[in-house]
């Protein structure tokens, strides 16, 4: 009988690897947002919003948004790039019992207004991983 699979947390996988780096000192990030957040400081929210096991290639590849916030638009973009460079350099990242064994960009940096939060300033990227399970 095979072992039973152990899906990591790819948010936290990712908030984790985030919030250490000493570019986003000072920087919300989470799943969710703060109670007061009025969406006008600097927070990256991470959610997995899809994907799925492939059982033949052994691989979980989680869709993953992540909605990078700044005090106004300049500032969100320059936040957003950092987050897209720090994506990019997760392969290879061992987390509990996986391994990034791949991430790609399915939708990159783009501006996307939050009209739940008047005056915020939001850009948006979309990434694609592939969660080796550690052998």
């Amino acid at each position: 009988m095979e072992a039973p699979i152990t899906f990591p947390d790819v948010e936290r996988l990712i908030i984790d690897n985030l919030k250490f780096r000493s570019e986003f000192a000072g920087v919300e990030i989470d799943n969710r947002p703060a109670a007061d957040f009025d969406g006008k400081r600097k927070a990256v929210l991470v959610s997995r919003t899809g994907g799925a096991w492939v059982d033949d290639l052994h691989l979980d590849q989680p869709l993953v948004e992540l909605e990078v916030y700044g005090p106004d638009k300049t500032a969100a973009h320059a936040l957003s790039l950092l987050v897209r460079t720090a994506l990019l350099q997760l392969r290879g990242t061992v987390y509990g019992s996986a391994v990034v064994h791949d991430v790609v960009e399915t939708e990159a940096v783009r501006w996307f207004p939050d009209f739940n939060r008047p005056g915020a300033n939001r850009y948006r990227t979309t990434v694609w991983l592939a969660l080796r399970p550690v052998s």
